[in-house]
């Protein structure tokens, strides 16, 4: 499903402001998890206050642009997961 424009700013936006507010983060590729595998990891990551979500490549990269975590800019190929701790490294 297309997102539209005003969609796209959006999530730009919020994650620029994830990244901006974040201690660390992670870009990990999720190739081979299963379903039930990846919810746990949802799971683990909500109850320690990390902000874990699957974005648009192109979406994340203009995200991250001018933020501490840029050098991310070229592993963000293929399916990926962003993790942001907003408290610990």
């Amino acid at each position: 499903m297309a997102l539209k424009l005003k969609n796209k700013k959006a999530i730009v936006t919020e994650l620029t402001e994830v990244a901006n507010t974040a201690v660390s983060a992670i870009a990990a590729d999720y190739r081979g998890l299963t379903v039930s595998e990846m919810t746990e990891l949802r799971k683990n990551a909500r109850s320690n206050g990390v902000l874990m979500r699957v974005y648009r490549n192109t979406l994340a990269r203009r995200a991250i642009e001018g933020t501490p975590f840029a050098c991310l800019h070229e592993v963000l190929v293929g399916p990926m997961v962003l993790l942001f701790s907003p408290e610990e490294p």
